[in-house]
């Protein structure tokens, strides 16, 4: 299992299910079809199709809380072959696709964000409110939990305040035109959820497409544990213990198989 530092299906309209007898309906197919693909990585994924990861830290609450543990599907952004294109589900990525990657400044770590701004889109933060191509964004997905404004973070391109990455600094120097961000081909801005606490895209800079593994499925288990435990590639004494002694009163059983949504902001 990796540990993601701090990626959610394409928004699908359901149709209202039609009764077959008074008081008596249909379950929406939408998720019916969730569910039956949720079950058959399960029952069949691989390491090819599926992969565990655990989030350690709280860039994403309160969408993805720490400790909560994911199966990422990594086959609907692959290369579509030349038959594969036909059988299998492939999906572009769409925004408030829920992403997880490889981390562009150090590919051995993971991150999980969400991409707001995809090729071509323009993008600029006012005041904490979030602008693509113009349009102010509603993001029901985003928190802000600190009541102070940041001159960089809270209003982005700005002059940087902190130290950053040379990706970062190029982004700024390169793709800033007229004060809004312009997104290169093949790359993502991804930010997350918990905007005032979150390192991501307007730090250290864009998301190339190679570097995107997948989507979170489903959070297949969520334990209540500090950062410093789940961000440690083994299973420390400390955090084996605090397992035997608190699994059930630690374990957040109302989120155990919760499928995560995309949300594309309007």
């Amino acid at each position: 299992m990796e540990n993601v530092v701090d990626g959610a299906e394409p928004k699908v309209v359901e149709e209202a299910p039609q009764p077959d007898a008074p008081g008596k309906s249909e379950p929406p197919r939408g998720v019916i079809a969730e569910w039956t693909v949720t079950i058959l990585f399960l029952l069949f994924g691989t390491t090819t199709l599926v992969q565990a990861f655990v989030i350690p830290t709280g860039s994403m609450e309160d969408t993805l809380l720490i400790g909560d543990h994911l199966l990422v599907d990594k086959l609907s952004y692959a290369p579509a072959g030349p038959l594969s294109k036909h059988l299998l589900p492939y999906y572009s990525i769409q925004h408030g696709d829920i992403i997880v990657f490889r981390y562009p400044v150090d590919i051995t770590q993971t991150f999980v964000k969400r991409a707001i701004g995809l090729p071509g889109d323009r993008i600029r933060i006012e005041n904490k409110q979030v602008y693509r191509n113009g349009v102010k964004l509603i993001e029901p997905y985003t928190y802000h939990k600190t009541d102070y404004f940041d001159s960089y973070r809270d209003n982005f391109p700005g002059a940087p305040n902190l130290p950053m990455p040379k990706p970062g600094l190029d982004m700024l120097e390169k793709d800033v035109v007229n004060g809004e961000l312009v997104v290169p081909p093949n790359h993502y801005f991804a930010m997350g959820d918990n905007r005032d606490s979150s390192w991501d895209c307007r730090y250290w800079g864009f998301v190339p497409r190679e570097n995107i593994i997948g989507k979170p499925l489903i959070i297949y288990w969520s334990y209540d544990a500090p950062t410093e435990r789940l961000a440690n590639p083994t299973i420390g004494l400390d955090h084996l213990m605090d397992l035997m002694q608190n699994f059930f009163t630690k374990t957040r059983w109302r989120r155990t198989f919760m499928l995560i949504r995309a949300q594309p902001g309007k």
